[in-house]
């Protein structure tokens, strides 16, 4: 594939802008954002909802499941960062920082003083979170002014490595069912006078991945979600402003490549990481020139094939990447196409007979829909 996707547009409509500009609506100490930044209207408190796999293109494609979220005018959307994955978009959120700065490079990544992989939703028992991601938090900066920070979403991740890497400085508040989401995440913000609030669901993404985000499955929870958010906003007080995104979309690939059964792809690679559409290739030292123009050939009309150093000049990673983050990158960074999954049936597989994907630099993986709701429904939304 020739013609390089565009980048995320971090600095103005990426994930790591939605959090800041929440605080500058609450009127708080971050600085002023250029005119074309993200902006929200002010508010007294701020609840974003982040529904995990909830992409824009899905959710204009399924209007009639979500009636109430597809009321909320929410155009134009961000774009979450590349790779288009949980980890990596959550970092984005939670420190207000781009991928090449966060360093939350997607689903599994290379740890380059150990040689192996870490896998960012899992981890492993030797990584500590507040090494691994240093920079400070939105919630760790916003609550050092005083002004009260929370975290709605299940018991498990309290204190699990990815709240520690990236939501660490907000008071955890557990939630284990819909409807004790929709019940704590407004009792926690009626509870304060000024606050902000992020609350997380995750269900619309584990539906896709098992059945597909076009299955009538999928449609059925889209449908009780845009229920929960229909009682959550009209649970919150009346000057609380409620902001849904998602942290990347979903595509269902009907091209399905197994790394594992071409032995070309494998010639030179120590490491495969990432996921089906986004791959860390690293190679032994001295085959990387070899392992791109490998990958580049046997995958061309498929996916986009880049070096590192031609992935972090396109911006993929945002407008810089500090240079101790370079080796988690791939020595070889590679986007599937449209309808492409690159997926490793030996190496992976369980991930391998997932079948809703995301994780590339396409719309349909990078764009989230940002929809605010006050009183219920009363919507503004401001490019």
């Amino acid at each position: 594939m020739k013609t390089l996707p565009a980048a995320p547009a971090y600095g103005r409509r990426s994930a790591a802008e939605l959090l800041p500009a929440a605080v500058r609506a609450l009127g708080g100490p971050f600085e002023q954002a250029p005119d074309d930044v993200l902006r929200l209207p002010a508010a007294n408190r701020v609840c974003i909802l982040i529904l995990d796999g909830l992409g824009a293109a899905l959710l204009r494609q399924h209007t009639a499941d979500a009636p109430f979220l597809a009321s909320l005018d929410g155009e134009p959307p961000l774009t979450v960062g590349f790779p288009s994955t949980t980890a990596t978009s959550m970092a984005g959120f939670g420190t207000g920082l781009a991928p090449g700065e966060h360093g939350m490079l997607g689903y599994q990544v290379r740890d380059p003083e150990r040689g192996v992989l870490l896998n960012l939703l899992r981890w492993d028992r030797t990584a500590v979170p507040e090494v691994w991601q240093p920079q400070p938090t939105v919630f760790e900066r916003v609550a050092a002014t005083g002004l009260p920070v929370f975290h709605v979403g299940p018991a498990a991740f309290a204190q699990s490595p990815l709240t520690r890497a990236v939501w660490r400085g907000a008071e955890y508040r557990a939630a284990d069912s819909p409807g004790s989401l929709v019940a704590r995440t407004a009792a926690t913000v009626a509870a304060e006078p000024r606050s902000l609030t992020v609350a997380y669901y995750s269900t619309v993404d584990g539906t896709g991945h098992v059945y597909g985000s076009r299955s009538a499955a999928w449609r059925h929870e889209l449908a009780i979600v845009d229920r929960l958010v229909e009682r959550l906003a009209a649970a919150l007080p009346p000057d609380a402003l409620l902001v849904v995104t998602g942290d990347h979309g979903m595509v269902d690939p009907s091209e399905r490549i197994d790394l594992d059964a071409i032995p070309e792809l494998r010639e030179g690679v120590a490491l495969l990481g990432g996921e089906a559409r986004a791959r860390h290739v690293y190679t032994v030292p001295g085959a990387a020139e070899d392992a791109l123009a490998a990958w580049a050939e046997k995958l061309d009309g498929s996916a986009w094939v880049l070096s590192r150093e031609a992935a972090v000049e396109a911006g993929w990673f945002g407008p810089v990447v500090r240079p101790e983050l370079l080796g988690r990158l791939g020595d070889v960074v590679v986007a599937a196409g449209p309808d492409t999954a690159l997926i490793a049936t030996e190496q992976e597989p369980r991930e391998s007979r997932l079948v809703g994907l995301h994780g590339s630099i396409t719309p349909a993986d990078l764009e989230v829909p940002v929809l605010l709701a006050r009183e219920g429904g009363n919507v503004v939304a401001e490019p």
